[in-house]
């Protein structure tokens, strides 16, 4: 007869959450969503659920939008045809504004192979001219120079796993708390590497 194990059994899935060193006039924190047991990220419907319910709890109560610079035109059609509210913004942007939880999930699971961006706060109420212009250029490197602005800006890359939120007010223990509700129905383990 094998041994016992008495170890418990881990959540299929964890989100490592741990502050990034990115200079020192960058404040930045990643989130790794990653099969527990093998460590790659997770892909597919499930992390897009997981990821489409925790974007609006790490905004709260602030508003937000989602911001895409590449394949507009994939995009913009998508957007038409599933009837999600979006604006032109600058020659190469594309803004969804707040879209709700079932259009945020079906747009995070059409798009999961695209870098797109998220920014969140007071700033996001109106157009952005400067921040919006520079997507239009240097794709989310605009973020640097603008999530001082912001509670926070983000560079999702979801089929990677990752997402990178740029914050002043946002530490990897708030991150946490805010994300928990929204991980509790996906058996999620949270972590913070050492």
């Amino acid at each position: 007869m094998p041994p016992e194990n008495n170890l418990p059994d881990l959540p299929p899935y964890s989100l490592d959450v741990q502050a990034l060193d990115l200079g020192s006039d960058v404040k930045a924190v990643g989130l790794e969503l990653i099969e527990t047991e093998s460590r790659e990220p997770l892909r597919g419907a499930e992390a897009a659920a997981i990821w489409a319910a925790m974007f609006p709890v790490l905004a709260g109560e602030e508003t937000w939008v989602l911001d895409f610079f590449s394949h507009l035109d994939r995009v913009r059609e998508y957007c038409k045809g599933h009837e999600v509210e979006f604006r032109e913004a600058a020659n190469r942007c594309l803004v969804i504004p707040q879209p709700p939880a079932e259009k945020l999930r079906e747009l995070v699971t059409r798009f999961a192979g695209e870098t797109f961006g998220l920014r969140c706060g007071a700033a996001t109420r109106d157009a952005d001219v400067a921040v919006e212009s520079e997507l239009s250029h240097r794709g989310l490197d605009a973020y640097q120079d603008a999530y001082t602005r912001y509670t926070f800006c983000a560079i999702c890359e979801p089929d990677d796993g990752w997402v990178t939120l740029l914050s002043q007010t946002l530490w990897p223990s708030e991150i946490i708390r805010r994300a928990r509700p929204a991980l509790q129905p996906f058996d999620v383990l949270i972590a913070r590497p050492q």
